[in-house]
């Protein structure tokens, strides 16, 4: 075909009959099990007992679909699709089906009446698939289940992908979300020479549920104006009929692409990635376009009530079944589909073939696209820790000079990536700018400015955690590797997206035919028991919960307690696949105690005696301490120090703990340790004093189900202030001095050691006062050392 021939009115007629058929195919998954070509009147039997779905959005995306169908065909583009209007699945399964993808994946859903009976009955029906793009879909990489991150995601898919467009429809619903609103920014982040094209298409039908949507009622003019005053070039299309419609569309999506051909084509050939002003559609259509105009004496069509089921029939009322027949003949099915069911061939011609078509695009399902990291060798950066406690460092900034080098190891593969929210500098993560630039296309002005380039592999200038996770989830998703690091506390700003990128892992993985993925890796840091100065708004360690309640085999959380520790981490979770790894970090200066070979059991086995901080010489203990994260780690080893002082007698075992959630239960986490390993390193009634960087709930969860339920668990009591570092722990109980009343308290002889418990009193008392004289704490906690026990 020539250029003209994609244009002309016979091309843009088939394309109007292929539209029709996803509009066909979309009705019948609402309502129909059997019957689906409608060959004999419509009997109950035919009908879902109760149809479940949405069929506002439905045709405007089929139309967009076909369209891009279209540009795909005339430009050759390496294209896929992100499905932003969140109800609304049928669209990515009815067009998927027509252009075959869906049968080479479902073989028993073939493209004839068999199959199409099957694909109608399994829409939102049980043990089928459901009411969203969700995993079982082909060519969705974004589920909408959570509205607000559809520009985002498709904006990580692209990014390192320079030849790939993914075209990003945003429900007008979707567009009121916060983070939506937010996402226009990606194209500041963009670069044209070494990035794809995002093409985002405003799908505005004009209302949600039962509420008309803003930036539908605004003009086209102040539409025109907003939408250029955030650095795009905004392109309306705008309509009912579809007559008229379609060669609209078709200039529209053309002037698009090639806008985008032509950016990327000057920016590559004069190596010149200024900031360009990139093209957007914003298509008006009515909500349940194409469907009943009224019913029951109310508009359906272009009104809120087109937006779930807009004719009342099932299997148990089909009072008004005629209706419903009259709606889907009205896409003239004989015109569409051949009497075997299968499209009418010069239809199924216009689809894009093979890896062309969105369904089928590689980058969805990337296994074959994706490339392990090349790993430094960890253990070249570690911290000499052959005297405990010696060494003070900064185990965020020794991980920096890892993942430094990490950039510079994959340099020429592009697949790895550093997201978040304006914080790596903060995150004491500077050393990795030694490497790489944060990628940033609008002005620079330098030297006010720093380290920001258009390209490079950190992705941080925008204050927004929404976007950074839903570059990062985008990223992944399409097969690369990367990192989101935040402050602890606002991760529970995102932590619905954690959420819903674990039930996507979760689906995807009972597909056959999907790749794993390189697991989505989360640090938290700025941690509860020391974030200095931000005060109690920035005390929050509850994404440690929120994440354990998940499915064990696809979360994983891991405290390290040094930088020996949280290296040997990173050397485990970088080249991870199918997971959402959490590690939570301390970036503030540390005695580091661990060697290398430590760090290295603590990670692989998840937990271990610490021997040299332990005086039960392996025999039966008095006493049981345990710790999960740096401070906790810290305080706890302060502890025994003190205990060993003063009541030297008591047999201590010191447990650290790295993978937190390897102390689970077999029955709930296979890789959980059996009870009889349990016990061998808590005892069954032993007093175990348990220092946790969370909320304590979280350990007498895990100790439910054990032997041993003397347990005593500091943690993070939700009480906090603008106050010192020590404090926090105090505030808490975390700290050294309640671990040893605690101990000593939940020993039988407790009586013997009152003096002891008084002792700690007092210096908690004298604590307390003198940070309020002084603004620091104690200098017998801040010259702290370990020394070794005797």
């Amino acid at each position: 075909m020539t250029s003209e021939d994609f244009s002309s009115p016979q091309y843009l007629k088939k394309l109007d009959a292929y539209w029709r058929a996803a509009n066909y195919i979309s009705v019948g998954q609402l309502y129909l099990k059997d019957n689906p070509l409608l060959k004999h009147p419509l009997e109950a039997k035919d009908v879902k007992v109760k149809p479940i779905g949405h069929w506002g959005t439905i045709a405007g995306q089929n139309f967009i679909y076909a369209h891009l169908n279209r540009v795909i065909n005339k430009y050759d583009l390496n294209m896929f699709y992100v499905e932003g209007p969140g109800h609304g699945g049928q669209v990515m399964v009815s067009n998927s089906y027509l252009d075959g993808s869906y049968t080479e994946i479902y073989s028993d859903i073939t493209q004839d009446e068999k199959g199409m009976k099957k694909l109608f009955k399994r829409f939102s029906f049980p043990g089928g698939v459901a009411s969203h793009a969700a995993p079982e879909t082909p060519g969705s990489i974004h589920e909408g289940g959570e509205l607000g991150y559809s520009i985002s995601h498709a904006t990580g898919a692209i990014f390192d992908n320079p030849d790939l467009i993914a075209a990003a429809v945003v429900g007008d619903g979707e567009a009121e979300t916060g983070p939506l609103a937010t996402s226009w920014q990606s194209n500041k982040f963009i670069n044209p020479i070494n990035d794809g094209a995002l093409l985002p298409i405003l799908d505005l039908n004009g209302f949600k549920i039962s509420n008309p949507t803003l930036l539908s009622r605004q003009s086209n003019a102040d539409l025109q104006k907003y939408f250029e005053g955030l650095g795009w070039h905004p392109i309306i299309v705008e309509g009912s009929d579809p007559a008229k419609v379609h060669p609209v569309m078709a200039k529209a999506m053309d002037e698009a692409i090639e806008e985008i051909k032509a950016i990327q084509k000057k920016a590559r050939a004069n190596n010149d990635p200024s900031l360009p002003t990139w093209p957007m559609i914003i298509f008006r259509a009515p909500k349940g376009w194409t469907g009943p105009k009224f019913w029951d004496n109310e508009p359906i069509e272009n009104s809120f009530r087109a937006h779930q089921i807009p004719i009342p029939v099932d299997q148990n009322d089909m009072q008004h079944a005629d209706a419903l027949v009259e709606w889907l003949k009205s896409y003239r099915p004989e015109e569409l589909f051949n009497e075997d069911g299968s499209l009418k061939e010069e239809l199924a011609a216009i689809a894009p073939k093979g890896a062309k078509r969105m369904a089928a695009n590689p980058h969805t399902n990337p296994g074959k696209l994706i490339k392990d990291l090349i790993l430094p060798d960890y253990r070249n950066y570690a911290v000499d820790n052959s005297v405990k406690g010696k060494v003070v460092a900064q185990d965020m900034t020794v991980l920096g000079k890892y993942l430094r080098d990490v950039f510079e190891e994959n340099a020429q593969n592009s697949n790895f990536r550093l997201f978040g929210p304006d914080e790596t500098m903060s995150n004491r993560l500077a050393p990795i700018f030694e490497a790489t630039k944060r990628q940033w296309l609008e002005t620079i002005k330098e030297p006010n400015d720093e380290f920001l380039a258009p390209a490079g592999r950190v992705i941080d200038s925008q204050l927004s955690e929404h976007q950074a996770e839903g570059w990062l989830e985008g990223y992944v998703l399409t097969g690369r590797h990367g990192i989101f690091a935040s402050y602890e506390a606002f991760l529970r700003v995102v932590d619905s997206m954690l959420t819903q990128h674990f039930k996507w892992l979760r689906k995807a993985t009972d597909q056959s035919w999907r790749s794993d993925v390189p697991s989505l890796n989360v640090v938290a840091t700025s941690t509860v028991f020391q974030q200095d100065h931000n005060g109690y708004t920035h005390q929050d360690p509850g994404i440690l919960g929120h994440l354990a309640d998940k499915k064990p085999e696809f979360i994983r959380e891991y405290l390290p307690a040094d930088a020996n520790s949280l290296l040997a981490v990173f050397d485990k979770v970088l080249n991870d696949r199918q997971k959402i790894n959490l590690i939570v970090s301390s970036k503030h200066p540390r005695p580091q105690f661990y060697s290398v070979a430590e760090a290295k059991e603590l990670v692989d086995r998840g937990l271990k005696i610490i021997d040299w901080a332990s005086t039960d010489q392996n025999a039966e203990p008095d006493i049981i301490f345990a710790a999960a994260g740096t401070e906790p780690n810290l305080e706890t080893l302060a502890a025994i120090s003190i205990l060993h002082e003063k009541a030297p007698e008591l047999k201590v075992r010191f447990i650290n703990i790295v993978d937190l959630l390897k102390l689970r239960s077999q029955k709930l986490d296979p890789r959980g340790l059996s009870d009889a390993e349990f016990d061998a390193y808590f005892t069954k009634d032993k007093p175990v004093i348990f220092a946790f960087h969370g909320y304590e709930g979280l350990i007498r969860d895990i100790f439910f189900d054990r032997h041993n339920h003397n347990l005593h668990v500091h943690g993070y009591r939700e009480n906090g202030d603008i106050t010192t570092p020590f404090d926090m722990r105090v505030l808490n109980q975390m700290d050294r001095f309640d671990l040893v009343k605690s101990a000593l308290l939940s020993l039988q002889t407790a009586d013997k050691y009152a003096q002891i418990v008084a002792e700690m009193n007092s210096t908690i008392e004298k604590h307390h006062q003198f940070i309020r004289d002084e603004g620091t704490d104690l200098p017998e906690v801040e010259n702290w050392t370990w020394k070794e026990l005797k």
